[in-house]
């Protein structure tokens, strides 16, 4: 079974996590399939990115949480999708001049 997890990568005493895609019965920090974010709890208010996208797609095909990655899921918020800007248009390219053929017929 896959389970979508915690593991941790931290220094002694500085927790921080990555979740990742693994096999269940895999050791903690063993070879994930996938990173599909990190948590890191020593900021104020810890911090939590997320591949949505990722998640989704492991879920589909049958991956659990954990119960931590569950709450962590749960309480993130959800990234407003990124659209173009609505003001003004962007300016279009100045044109390139072309070369002048009679320069090279005067240099011969």
């Amino acid at each position: 079974m896959v389970m979508i997890r915690l593991a941790r990568v931290g220094a002694r005493k500085q927790p921080y996590y990555r979740i990742v895609v693994i096999e269940k019965d895999r050791a903690r920090n063993g070879r994930s399939i996938e990173v599909v974010g990190t948590y890191n709890p020593r900021t104020n208010p810890a911090s939590v990115v997320l591949k949505r996208e990722r998640i989704d797609y492991w879920r589909g095909v049958g991956a659990q949480f954990s119960p931590i990655v569950a709450k962590l899921v749960a309480k993130a918020p959800v990234a407003e999708p990124e659209t173009a800007p609505t003001g003004s248009p962007t300016p279009e390219p100045a044109p390139v001049p072309a070369p002048d053929s009679t320069a090279d017929t005067a240099a011969v």
